[in-house]
């Protein structure tokens, strides 16, 4: 996958002091309860809320800078930075990536706080030199990175408003175009878990194609569109899904045709005379129903987070969502969290991150590199990733 989120630097966001995470087309989390690893994803969530929203609603969505701060240490930090390095553009590349940073600073006044932004778009230019944009209170400067300023001006940005939403009016050349390209790419991001009351739910056929919801409440019509659409997928599908069901035999649908329209999946299992609607069906069922959904969602975001992807799965299901994960990262990056030594056994040190908690309360993410941890396994005969974990060997005790 050429175009891709290589890295993520962050500090002061909740627990994440300071970080900087390298990611691969797979990327998984894995520590304890506190140790920060939903905190990873809650900053992908707040950048793709930036964008649909805006930079002030997004904060006060989640309780002002005070609740998103990091809370340890003597006193509060007074600024929020996230940096994202990516190849997005049509010029990027690994050795001149694309780079886009934010940060929030909150200066103490007689008045009261004043919160302030700050961002940073940097992008690769054909074969000259590139180009920085910076945006500061209520001005956007444009330079080429060779040295010399292109444009300097106030294009109507709000003091505490985000330059993701403004900056694509820039006119081609002073990088409206690779800015939106950052902004498209980055309001993708999707924090995905399925919502199991609501996947087993009917809803309504829609009119038009369908996209999977953030959490499955769509579930119905987004799998019957699927089985339209591309069938082979729809069957890969549901043979993945007798894989982890033993009792399965096929996924099939109802429909509703008084007033609503609505549709709801049925399922037909060994020995039993009548289908099952997903309605009565177990949590464990919903939910693998709604990972495979994503996993084979035919247009997926440049980014997809799964919180716990293991939650109320059965073991045997692992082996094969780990390989279905890592056949769908090569369309769309993944980044998933897990606490499961059962699912950290089939991964591969490159994919494996450990996090940790420190003693102050910030998060260490990584807490050991890539390099030790192959290092590690090599040491111990090649033990699978979770046994090592689980013991104590790579850290982030349970």
């Amino acid at each position: 996958m050429d175009k891709r989120l290589v890295s993520l630097e962050v500090e002061n966001f909740r627990s994440l002091r300071k970080i900087h995470l390298h990611l691969g087309d797979l990327t998984v989390l894995v520590g304890p309860n506190g140790a920060g690893k939903t905190n990873v994803l809650k900053v992908f969530d707040f950048l793709a809320d930036i964008i649909r929203t805006d930079l002030e609603p997004a904060l006060d969505a989640r309780g002002g800078f005070d609740e998103v701060v990091f809370h340890g240490g003597d006193k509060p930090p007074s600024s929020i930075r996230i940096k994202a390095t990516a190849t997005w553009t049509t010029h990027s590349s690994r050795n001149a990536p694309d780079e886009y940073e934010l940060r929030i600073t909150r200066s103490r006044r007689s008045s009261g706080d004043v919160l302030s932004r700050r961002e940073t778009f940097q992008f690769k230019r054909t074969q000259g030199r590139g180009r920085r944009i910076t945006i500061s209170g209520q001005q956007a400067t444009v330079v080429g990175t060779g040295g010399a300023e292109d444009t300097e001006g106030s294009i109507g940005i709000k003091s505490l408003s985000s330059g993701l939403s403004t900056l694509p009016r820039l006119h081609g050349e002073a990088g409206g175009e690779e800015v939106s390209a950052v902004a498209d790419r980055l309001a993708s991001f999707r924090v995905f878990d399925v919502a199991v009351p609501a996947a087993r739910r009917p809803v309504r056929v829609p009119r038009h194609r369908e996209y999977l919801e953030d959490d499955a409440s769509n579930l119905a019509s987004f799998l019957l569109m699927l089985r339209r659409s591309d069938p082979t997928s729809f069957e890969r599908l549901q043979e993945d899904a007798r894989q982890a069901l033993p009792q399965l035999e096929s996924i099939d649908f109802e429909h509703f045709t008084s007033g609503t329209r609505e549709v709801a999946v049925v399922l037909h299992e060994r020995g039993l005379r009548r289908p099952t609607p997903l309605v009565d069906a177990s949590y464990g069922t919903v939910r693998l129903l709604g990972l495979l959904a994503l996993l084979y969602d035919p247009q997926p975001p440049a980014l997809t987070c799964v919180e716990e992807i293991d939650h109320g799965l059965h073991p045997q299901a692992l082996e094969m969502l780990v390989e279905r994960l890592r056949e769908a990262s090569e369309r769309s990056q993944y980044l998933i969290a897990t606490h499961s030594p059962a699912l950290a056994d089939r991964l591969r040190p490159e994919e494996f991150v450990v996090c940790e908690r420190r003693e102050d309360g910030s998060s260490a993410i990584p807490a050991v590199s890539t390099a030790d941890i192959r290092r590690i396994v090599q040491a111990s005969d090649d033990l699978p990733l979770g046994e090592l974990w689980f013991s104590g060997a790579l850290g982030g005790d349970l």
